[in-house]
């Protein structure tokens, strides 16, 4: 009798452990961290600190009365509507200027630099994930979207198959490669303004 009531709990998502962890997420995101050697503190951000709180609420399951597991049918919901609408937000802003750019600016050259830049890498890590480790398809891919931070290719990637070997390609290297990049920007502007 237990059992059954746990999984009636899991079918009806709860809202308030979810903004829960968002709020925690964004206060952690915004305590400044001090890295040795750097002359000022690094923040996580509205992406990182969210990310850490997440992974640790996710580790945790349950605290009291709130269920930090989340149903496959509500996660599926909300990984979609995350993803529509940050390409919305991506598509909105780029448009303002998107075609003055490419036609009279430098348009091309950085597509073409943008291009390269993701092409060999990328190409490199799939000859050696195959190759040399192994790696079956979709979980090479989802470690492709992943490595990227690229929720568009991790949706094409579960679009090829039912499988979860992509989701956990791409959980096992979203949350560092997602952390590298937010903590490399900010090395990469202090260096270059001192």
């Amino acid at each position: 009798m237990p059992s059954a009531f746990l999984y009636s709990k899991l079918d009806h998502p709860e809202i308030l452990p979810a903004f829960l962890g968002i709020f925690l997420g964004v206060i952690v995101g915004s305590i400044p961290v001090a890295i040795p050697g750097m002359p000022t503190l690094l923040k996580l951000g509205l992406a990182g600190g969210p990310l850490i709180v997440a992974i640790i609420l996710s580790r945790k399951r349950k605290m009291g009365p709130l269920n930090f597991f989340m149903a496959n049918s509500a996660n599926l919901m909300l990984r979609e509507l995350g993803i529509t609408i940050f390409l919305s937000c991506v598509g909105l802003n780029a448009g303002i200027k998107f075609f003055d750019v490419l036609l009279n600016g430098d348009g091309f050259y950085y597509m073409a630099l943008s291009a390269i830049i993701t092409f060999f890498p990328l190409m490199i890590v799939v000859i050696v994930g195959k190759a040399v480790f192994k790696v079956n398809y979709l979980s090479l891919c989802g470690v492709l979207a992943g490595a990227t931070t690229d929720p568009p290719a991790l949706a094409f990637a579960n679009g090829l198959s039912n499988s979860e070997a992509t989701n956990i390609g791409y959980a096992s290297v979203y949350p560092l490669t997602m952390l590298l990049r937010i903590l490399s920007g900010q090395v990469l502007a202090i260096l270059l303004i001192s």
